[in-house]
């Protein structure tokens, strides 16, 4: 996939290594054993670098080892298929193939992308760091390791490993863009800027650099600036799919006639790999949709949806699994056994829900307050739960929520201090209470409960049609597999609310919730009720929050730093006639709404 694969990326300096390389190609009519060495020596310094494989093949071949040769191929080929989003292909290759060659960092590299795309982070770290203990120069493996740990939240690791990479090489591109990435995780909004605008200056016929350019001046509220460096990414690079896409994301910049001719011209190109194509899809749907041409919009969405979800892979049953077992192990005794366990911090607030419910409007409002910072969708309750999961599969224990019964106060303590401890590193300010609006937190409302049982939850919730329809219209960077089809984003409403129901039940008062049509009718009556809830007084700035500066990282950017309105509340029903499949899959929770059916 795109991100996994940098074109610009350059590991041993490519004038060097296309000497190495062709001396190589020139040894193969006169000594093929030299030319496999040549070869092999380059994949020592960069494991399964494309043309040293390609060469070592062509050698091994002309020398009849066609099953060593084989093994090359495959390496090539299933580099191939993970750059195209094609994971399952590529792991029944690698598989087997590491049966026989456990030891191949290459391989190993690839099989931790295919984890890392499916979401399954810990194992992706963990591949990777065996293939930097077996090939310590494999900058590639260093370089993807030090990003997954960024977005896992372990950004001193993660600045380590890049800076490592700048010490043996300063110009390294990749890591440099990389740490910028990091910097701007973590709030050093000016230090990330320093070193885009430094790539720029050195080269600024760098479309990937122009598109986190964009990124980062979308975050800071810079929004022409931000448009200025999507529009030189496409201009540099046509099918530059991810760029089209981050233009059309920004909600309030239109895309006209001249730019559907662009896109449309880029998905005729029949070497336009699958994770471009998702890109141009939705870009052109959110383009035919300024242009009210709606059924054409849908077509593209369901084209772009459809390519996605074939390259995931979602599993329904998961999620629903996990709300089943929530469900069986969180009772009233359950949590009145364990009163008083966990940290008892009063900082956090989290913000749970579906993506594109209304948390980061609720989020901008509260972070307008005096007491209340914003410190964005920490990834740390996930990554919690991720650890427990892989410890207790090491240990052959319980299954995750099950597993929770097992842990004293004590326990429970560390683990509501060591998110306390991480989510520090986000917070710029000395307010008493920070915003966590990590969405997917609704699944582990258990976990929060146990470990910080003194923190406030909020649940962010909205219209099924217009929270599903939003959903299926919206390319997440990662993960919300659920998204891509309406069985799936149906599927997750509906455990979504039961779940939460649940929750209702048996802590009574624990959640309190806002919906998001009755925030747009009612703003300050649902301010009010919020903060009564958080036991802070009201503030006319709540009310205001469209003047608060604050950097905002989701989709939602630029529609919180405006004035609240309806024009996105009912905007499903311009597709109303291609809904009713979501329909059907809604079932009750639908017809229920705003209150919900029996369980």
């Amino acid at each position: 996939m795109t991100e996994f694969f940098d074109d610009d990326v350059d590991f041993a300096g490519a004038a060097g290594l296309e000497d190495v390389l062709a001396h190589g190609r020139r040894l193969l009519g006169e000594n093929p054993l030299a030319a496999i060495a040549q070869a092999r020596e380059i994949l020592r310094i960069t494991p399964g670098q494309h043309d040293a494989l390609q060469l070592l093949a062509t050698a091994l071949r002309s020398l009849g080892r066609h099953e060593q040769a084989a093994d090359a191929d495959l390496i090539v080929e299933a580099a191939g298929l993970v750059k195209d989003g094609h994971l399952n292909p590529a792991e029944h290759l690698l598989r087997p193939y590491l049966a026989r060659n456990p030891n191949d960092p290459a391989a190993i590299r690839l099989l931790a992308e295919i984890a890392a795309a499916v979401g399954a982070v810990p194992e992706a770290v963990e591949l990777l760091r065996k293939a930097l203990r077996l090939a310590p120069s494999f900058t590639e493996a260093r370089l993807r390791l030090a990003r997954l740990l960024s977005k896992s939240n372990q950004m001193a690791e993660s600045l380590e490993l890049l800076n490592d990479i700048l010490a043996h090489d300063p110009q390294n591109e990749s890591a440099r863009s990389s740490k910028a990435a990091t910097l701007d995780r973590i709030g050093e909004y000016g230090a990330a800027l320093a070193i885009y605008e430094q790539l720029l200056k050195e080269g600024p016929e760098r479309p990937g650099i122009w598109m986190s350019y964009g990124h980062l001046l979308n975050t800071l509220g810079r929004i022409e600036d931000s448009i200025a460096a999507y529009r030189e990414a496409v201009r540099l690079r046509p099918d530059f799919g991810q760029a089209w896409w981050s233009l059309a994301n920004l909600k309030t910049a239109r895309l006209g006639p001249e730019d559907i001719e662009a896109m449309s011209a880029a998905l005729a190109l029949t070497e336009t790999e699958n994770e471009r194509r998702v890109h141009l899809h939705f870009a052109l749907g959110k383009a035919y949709e300024d242009s009210s041409r709606y059924e054409a919009s849908f077509r593209e969405y369901e084209q772009g949806n459809r390519i996605r979800q074939a390259m995931l892979g979602y599993d329904a049953s998961e999620t629903n699994e996990l709300v089943r077992r929530s469900k069986a192990l969180f009772t009233p005794s359950f949590f009145a056994l364990r009163a008083g366990f966990g940290s008892p911090a009063l900082d956090p607030i989290f913000v749970v829900g579906l993506p594109r419910s209304g948390s980061t409007l609720i989020e901008q409002i509260l972070s307008s307050h005096s007491e209340i910072e914003g410190t964005s969708e920490l990834p740390d309750i996930p990554v919690l739960r991720r650890r427990l999961e892989t410890e207790q599969a090491r240990r052959d224990e319980s299954p995750f929520p099950d597993l929770l019964a097992e842990f004293g106060p004590g326990e429970l303590r560390a683990m509501g201090e060591e998110y306390l401890d991480n989510a520090r590193l986000h917070r710029k300010t000395d307010k008493p209470f920070f915003v966590d609006k990590l969405p997917t937190n609704w699944a582990h409302i258990g976990l929060i409960h146990l470990i910080l049982p003194n923190a406030r939850i909020i649940d962010a919730r909205r219209h099924p049609l217009g929270c599903c329809f939003s959903n299926f219209k919206q390319l997440f960077a990662r993960g919300h597999g659920f998204s891509y089809s309406f069985e799936g984003a149906a599927r997750y409403y509906r455990d979504y609310v039961d779940l939460l129901s649940h929750f209702d039940e048996v802590l009574p008062g624990r959640i309190h919730r806002v919906f998001h049509e009755n925030m747009v009718e009612d703003t300050e009556g649902e301010i009010r009720r919020m903060l009564e809830y958080l036991g802070l007084p009201f503030e006319d700035s709540c009310l205001r929050f469209y003047e608060n500066e604050r950097a905002v990282r989701t989709p939602s950017a630029e529609q919180v730093r405006q004035p609240i309105n309806r024009a996105g509340v009912d905007r499903w029903r311009s597709y109303e006639p291609w809904l009713g499949p979501l329909k059907d899959a809604l079932g009750p929770v639908l017809s229920y709404y705003p209150a919900v059916p029996p369980s």
